[in-house]
This record gives C-alpha cells, structure tokens and sequence, in this order.
C-alpha cells in the first residue's frame, strides 16, 4: 500500500505515517523497507503490542505528528487504512475542500471480487450510502459520520479535541471511532462536506477503492463489530446530539435501527417459510384460507416499497459499478440480510458483555491489498 501510494498521489506536499505494533516484527520490517526508499513514510512503533482498538493506533501517530509540527504547519490528517487503494488527485481534493472546512469526506468503492456474493454485497451498500444517504444528510444539515478511511480532518479541530481529550484525539474504547468522531466534530460546530469529484484527467471517481470481506464469518464478525459500535454501544456513547436538532436525530435513529431491523427481517423470512405450509394445510384440511383485507393491503403497500428500495439499490450500484454489478445487486440483497442476521446476535452479545464491564475487543478484520494490475474501475 505505502509503495503503490507514493507512487500515484500527485500532491507536493505530504507525508505518510504509518502505525505498526512492536510484536508484529514482520510488518515492521516491511514497512521500514519502503520508508528507506522514500523520505515522505515514517514508520510510528506504538508502546503498546497488538492487537489494540484503531484509534489506539491513530493516537501513537498523532503524538508522532504533533512532535513534526515544528517542520511547519500541517493543513489536515487524512486517515487510510492498510487495505486502501488511494486516488491521485485525492490530496487536491482534500488540499482544496478542507479550507473552512472541519473535515472532507469521499466515496468508498469497495472492489468486488469475482464470484463472491458477499464480497459484492460492500459494494452495494456503500453505493446507496454514499449516493442517497451522506448527501442527504448534508442537506438537512445532520452531522455526516466518517467512513473512517479516505477522509481528511482539519488539524486545528482534530487539536481541539485532543486538548479536551488528554492529548489524544482518537477515542480508543471506541469500537467505531470513525463514526463517533463525525458526529462529535458536529457538535462543535465543525463544516463537514462530502466530496463527489471526478478527475478532468480521466473521468475517474476520486474515491478509495479496496477489498472487504468475501466470506461469511469475516463478514459477520465486521459486520457485528459496527452493529455493536454504532446501534448499540453507540447510543449509549453519544447520545442524541444537539437539542432539537431533528433532522441529526432522525438520523442518528436510522443508524440505530439495526437491531429492530433485524428482528422484522427475522419475522419476515419465516413468514415467507410459513405461508406455503400455511396454503399447504388449508389444501389438505380442506378449509377456506381467511379473508384479511389489512393483511391484502399490507402485503401490497410493503412489496412496492421493497420494489422501492431494490430499485434506488440497483440504480447506485449501477451508477458506481456499472449495470453487470448492479444486476448482482439483487440476490447479494438477501447474501447481506443473512449476514445482517447472523451478526446480530453476536453483537448483542458482545454489547451484553461491555455493559458487564468486560475488556473492549477489537474483532480485526483480515483484509487484503489488490494485485498489481487488478482493475479498478
């Protein structure tokens, strides 16, 4: 990643840090290995061994940023992870939306691996959250939670949350510390924006671009670490936001639903299962099925919003990926509801034992740098 990096980003003026633990001698030689080809990388040895939490990492970074600050003013921290695929002109974006801004966010474009249903379903996701729900949120003025990857956050905010946090910026008990620190930049007034650019050069979407989990197991247990940090130890972290802010509350509350979501989508699938042995014993019992005129018209007015949702997900999908992925959309569809179900318990569990006072654990995500010459696009 860090050489692929240097080797695309078309700033003149950056530096890369990056955070490794002292028990992971591998990683550390590596990364070594390409800083002493290229003076803009420094490899940050944190005190602690891993795994930690992210952003226990991220602030052995901030204190190593913070120490270079006397080579001259940094303008904003922009956040990446091992796994990304970084833009060209991502820097220029950022170099240039940043000003009056607190913190500058663009699109992620999960890359599909093929045959992987539950690869692709990332994809989908991230399409409609970041072509509907990120610019609508925008709109009404809601605080715009990060992706934690592929943003850019003023310096002068992330310095003003250390102050009040002890020196360290980045909350590491946090299991989503990404989307937490959206909302608490928010709250103190910072100017989020979300950044849809495409590049003159090319017509390529400025966004990063990366592999995610393509099984089940690697999936759930991602997919559980959000529910827990967002829906449900979220809530209890942030709370609501500003007083009658209602358009933040209203999102905060869809964040939130996941958990209720889940229990309709649970409801819903053994409906589907029971309704033909349901047809199947009146047939053989001989007896009428009831007239329900509610249940008619419930099952009429929720099947045309499934067409609904299906609709807007194919439309961002194909927006994003092109029509071939977003014909995929439609069965990767119930791939990610099964993930969703299977991840709900699991993150309730985990929730259940951080309100007993049990050890914050970090479920790492294995993740996977593209080959040279993989497509992009």
């Amino acid at each position: 990643m860090l050489a692929t990096a240097v080797a695309r980003i078309d700033h003149p003026d950056y530096r890369l840090y990056v955070g490794v633990y002292p028990n992971d001698p591998g990683t550390i030689a590596a990364a070594r290995a390409v800083a002493a080809t290229d003076p803009r990388i420094r490899v940050i040895v944190g005190p602690r061994d891993g795994p930690t939490t992210k952003a226990d990492c991220l602030n052995s970074l901030w204190r190593a940023l913070v120490a270079d600050a006397a080579d001259g003013p940094i303008k904003a921290v922009v956040l990446h992870d091992a796994e990304d695929v970084v833009h060209a002109a991502e820097l220029t974006v950022f170099d240039t939306l940043i000003e009056g801004s607190a913190v500058v966010q663009l699109p992620v474009l999960p890359l599909v691996r093929r045959g992987s249903l539950v690869s692709g379903h990332y994809a989908d996701e991230f399409a409609y959250a970041h072509i509907v729900q990120q610019p609508v949120r925008a709109m009404l003025g809601a605080a715009m939670p990060l992706a934690g990857t592929g943003c850019a956050i003023a310096t002068d905010m992330l310095a003003a949350i250390a102050a009040d946090r002890g020196g360290a910026p980045f909350d590491d008990t946090s299991l989503t510390e990404d989307y937490e620190l959206g909302l608490h930049i928010a709250e103190r007034g910072g100017r989020s924006r979300f950044a849809r650019v495409r590049d003159p050069r090319d017509d390529s979407l400025i966004a990063v671009r990366a592999y995610f989990p393509d099984s089940v197991p690697t999936a759930t247990r991602q997919k559980a670490r959000w529910m827990t940090g967002i829906a449900l130890a979220g809530w209890d972290r942030t709370g609501w936001g500003r007083p009658q802010a209602l358009a933040d509350h209203w999102m905060r509350f869809r964040d939130r639903r996941a958990p209720v979501s889940v229990l309709v989508l649970a409801i819903a699938y053994a409906a589907i299962l029971l309704w033909p042995l349901s047809v199947g014993l009146h047939w053989l019992t001989g007896t009428a099925v009831a007239d329900d005129r509610l249940a008619d018209w419930l099952l009429i007015a929720t099947t045309l919003l499934l067409v609904w949702r299906l609709g807007m997900r194919v439309g961002c999908t194909a927006h994003d990926h092109g029509w071939r992925q977003a014909g995929w959309s439609l069965p990767r569809f119930f791939v990610g509801n099964i993930i969703a179900l299977i991840a709900a318990p699991r993150a309730i569990r985990r929730y259940l034992t951080l309100l007993r006072g049990g050890p914050l654990i970090w479920d790492k995500t294995a993740h996977a740098f593209p080959e040279p010459g993989t497509p992009l696009a």
